[in-house]
């Protein structure tokens, strides 16, 4: 019997991937645990391994190919003895709709209408004719009730315009409409849709359609190109990575109320000690000789320091949740850091149990590994908190946006030369502002100011992260 491989989920939130490249080739046999391929996620490049034993009948989806579906078909196995070619033929009939879905967005977007004039059919039938007229053109202008393939981005303009996407001729991949074919039908003033079939579907939602009406609605893709003079840019496709951070700060931004606070600490008590700590680190031998064992920084020392105030402050390290609040007995700490196209927060896991050395070289190799995108799921998914440092751009204050299902997240600005009071007497100090962004819902304001006041004591007298 033919054996299906589907898309896998390479992580909890995982909802498509790009399928980069085969390691295998059609007649390969193949046995558990050997690499077929290699899968881009939004956030890292993984390897794919067999879980059964057989020979590859069929490449269903090739490589390069974008946007595949988890659990969408992908390739088939044919089993011990079994004919290679049958197999590729009998795996193939028992799952087309996976087949389709990497290759064919639009089939997806397209079941519910296909279904929905069934169901308003019936309904319409004892009461008047006209409601049978809507159901003529419900299989997308095709009499032979076949679907109309078409980008989300054409389907989205053709309605904005009142066009039958079904009558529009498509000059994408198989036939596939896309945005200039409607722009076409747009300009010669044909194809428009039947008032009856338009009213057919906002007739169905009515109740959300009065909310909808009064909530702001974001500008079409071709609104906004309207503004722009035509020559005058560039459109570059999103990726995976750039679509999940605008999905997830979306998330966080409409569902998270926010709080906000901000502190001044002096940095000179720290810089002295990191000072200190470097000159006193062993050597160690490396491939290109001797090197320090570490070599600590700013930001090493924040991280630190934020685990031992949320060890102080156990109630800040929480997570919300409906039905109950998740207290951390752990400080897993993520760290913000920017990669090509995005950024990601890999984990300090039991930050608050490291040392400094431990937490210097730990960030070094995970962010060194995020930017070739080599961080496994776990090594970037979860924490406790998050950690956001601009300061090296010379950012001197900023608030960072939370990440679920963290509580809170710590903004981090430059440590710059500052005039302060000390004793009545006007002193210069090296000061930097941080500003701590809280789930109002977790960690209320006065919570938040302890988990902040904490913070600014270890930072302020570094020594205690040592003890």
């Amino acid at each position: 019997m033919p054996i299906n491989i589907t898309m896998p989920a390479l992580s909890p939130t995982m909802e498509e991937g790009n399928l980069s490249k085969w390691l295998v080739k059609e007649g390969d046999k193949v046995s558990p645990g050997d690499v077929i391929a290699e899968i881009e996620t939004d956030k890292a490049t993984m390897e794919v391994e067999a879980v059964d034993e057989g020979t590859v009948a069929k490449l269903v989806v090739p490589a390069g190919t974008e946007g595949v579906k988890v659990n969408a078909l992908i390739a088939i196995l044919a089993a011990e003895g079994e004919d290679a070619g049958a197999a590729a033929k009998g795996g193939g009939d028992a799952a087309p709709a996976k087949v389709e879905a990497p290759k064919a967005e639009a089939a997806k977007a397209e079941a519910p209408k296909a279904e929905a004039p069934k169901a308003d059919a019936p309904k319409a039938g004892p009461a008047a004719a006209a409601p049978k007229t809507e159901a003529a053109p419900a299989a997308n202008g095709h009499a032979g009730g076949e679907r109309t393939f078409a980008s989300p981005l054409a389907r989205r303009l053709a309605k904005d315009a009142g066009v039958d996407v079904s009558s529009v001729t498509g000059t994408g991949p198989h036939g596939r409409v896309v945005k200039a074919d409607v722009d076409a039908a747009i300009a010669g003033g044909g194809a428009k849709t039947a008032p009856a079939a338009k009213a057919a579907p906002a007739a169905a939602p009515a109740a959300p359609a009065t909310t909808a009406a009064s909530a702001p609605k974001a500008m079409s893709d071709d609104q906004v190109l309207k503004l722009f003079e035509p020559g005058s840019y560039e459109l570059v496709p999103h990726d995976n990575m750039r679509k999940t951070i605008a999905r997830r700060l979306v998330e966080a931004k409409s569902t998270i109320p926010h709080f906000y606070l901000t502190l001044d600490c002096e940095l000179d008590a720290l810089l002295a000690l990191r000072t200190q700590l470097n000159a006193a680190a062993p050597m160690k031998k490396t491939d290109k000789g001797e090197a320090p064992a570490y070599k600590l920084s700013v930001n090493d020392m924040v991280i630190k320091a934020m685990a031992m105030a949320l060890k102080a402050v156990p109630d800040a390290n929480a997570s919300w949740t409906e039905s109950a609040m998740v207290k951390h007995k752990h400080v897993d700490v993520g760290v913000a850091v920017s990669i090509p196209g995005g950024l990601i927060t890999p984990i300090i896991r039991k930050a608050d149990e490291k040392t400094l050395s431990v937490i210097s070289n730990e960030i070094k190799d995970l962010a060194s590994r995020a930017r070739s995108r080599k961080l496994k799921p776990e090594e970037y998914q979860g924490g406790t908190t998050a950690v956001s440092n601009l300061g090296m751009f010379g950012i001197k204050d900023f608030a960072a946006v939370i990440n679920p299902p963290h509580a809170t997240i710590l903004a981090v600005g430059a440590g710059e030369q500052r005039a302060v009071v000390k004793n009545g007497e006007i002193k210069v100090a090296t000061v930097m502002s941080v500003t701590l962004s809280t789930d109002h819902r977790a960690v209320d304001g006065a919570l938040g100011a302890e988990l902040l006041v904490a913070f600014k004591r270890l930072i302020e007298n570094p020594m205690g992260m040592l003890v």
